[in-house]
């Protein structure tokens, strides 16, 4: 909604860093959507290689993954330089990383789509790596394997070097049927045919999912741990989170969530008449606010401007008018891919796109991510 959020985004960054100290954790899951675009401003990227450096730091090891709003390639640019510093990222291609490092925790073996990591105790992690899967970013010719087909064999290739002895990982980027979407997701990503079904995951692995931003769990070991702070008002009321879990021998256990407090928060508030609003406002500082009015007259454009000012964290005011329609301030970032494309038609050819129109420039979006 047109506010920059960089400083937020690195004040929860800095905390999951103290949760790691913490919390004594060696290995550090990243399942995708490091950023928001393919083309990431030059802060963003600086602030990611600085903190995935920071997290690995001299003990521990962090794997990532790309999503679908990252661009593999670019992201996984600095892989071999990163291996250096246990860093280990999976981009689009099928990867196999370098074993024999003298890290505490280290790569003893690797192949397509997978590693093997070791700790000084000897106690061993197997991850199951898998980037956001698409025939595009894999190289693949279109067959008539069904998408959940397809990762399933995808997955299937980074089960290659699993023995049952160490604890057993699947880290991707995948939208599971039956999980919680939020306003902040793109309609694109999340259509009925990229769906895939729990039963996909291998039996007894701990499934450590991007992709959505609402944390959730799924079947008996599937988990979103959701975005680092909340991007959308129907999150208003949900606690952001990471997930820390225990390995022994090759089980997991004790997996628990750890609250994340940076980051403004976002609020919902409902108010009858402006006077109300203006004595309500200035309690929610440091907040992002979506402010619902019950109004008898429409708002004056002086009424508008004392809200505005009551707390500069107003980002949205939907005013109801008895008797009248709601009006509502609304900014184009809140809009999914295809109300954007609907809006745009209607503008330039003044009729509504038909449906199959709008479907095939949806699937276009979808081929390009």
């Amino acid at each position: 909604m047109d506010r920059e959020r960089l400083e937020e985004q690195i004040e929860a960054l800095d905390e999951i860093s103290e949760i790691c100290d913490r919390e004594g954790v060696e290995v550090v899951l990243v399942a995708g959507d490091v950023f928001d675009t393919y083309l990431p401003p030059a802060e963003a990227e600086e602030v990611f290689y600085c903190t995935v450096k920071k997290l690995a730091g001299e003990h521990r090891a962090v794997v990532v993954v790309s999503g679908n709003h990252d661009d593999g390639v670019r992201v996984a640019a600095a892989a071999a330089l990163a291996e250096e510093h246990g860093i280990y990222i999976f981009g689009n291609q099928p990867t196999v990383m370098r074993t024999g490092s003298d890290r505490p925790v280290h790569v003893v073996a690797s192949g397509e789509g997978y590693i093997l990591l070791e700790n000084e105790k000897g106690e061993r992690l197997y991850i199951n790596a898998l980037p956001y899967p698409n025939e595009a970013r894999f190289k693949e010719e279109k067959t008539e394997e069904t998408y959940p087909e397809k990762v399933a064999r995808w997955i299937s290739r980074g089960e290659a070097g699993y023995d049952k002895a160490a604890a057993h990982i699947i880290l991707s980027h995948l939208f599971v049927a039956g999980g919680k979407t939020s306003e902040s997701e793109r309609d694109i990503d999340l259509g009925g045919a990229r769906a895939v079904p729990v039963r996909l995951f291998p039996e007894g692995a701990y499934v450590a999912l991007g992709h959505l931003h609402k944390k959730q769990k799924l079947g008996e070991s599937v988990y979103y741990s959701g975005s680092l702070l909340q991007y959308s008002f129907d999150e208003a009321n949900t606690q952001k989170c990471v997930i820390v879990f225990d390995t022994q021998g090759n089980a997991v256990n004790n997996i628990r969530e750890v609250p994340l407090r940076s980051g403004k928060k976002l609020v919902r508030l409902e108010c009858n008449g402006v006077p109300e609003a203006l004595a309500l406002l200035p309690q929610y500082e440091n907040s992002y606010i979506e402010l619902t009015l019950h109004l008898d007259a429409p708002l004056s454009s002086m009424e508008t401007q004392a809200l505005g000012d009551a707390n500069r964290g107003l980002v949205s005011l939907i005013a109801l008018v008895a008797g009248g329609e709601s009006t509502e301030l609304v900014c184009r970032s809140r809009l999914s891919s295809r109300e954007l494309f609907s809006e745009y038609y209607q503008s330039v050819y003044g009729t509504e796109a038909d449906g199959a129109l709008t479907e095939a420039f949806l699937s276009l979006l979808t081929e390009e991510v």
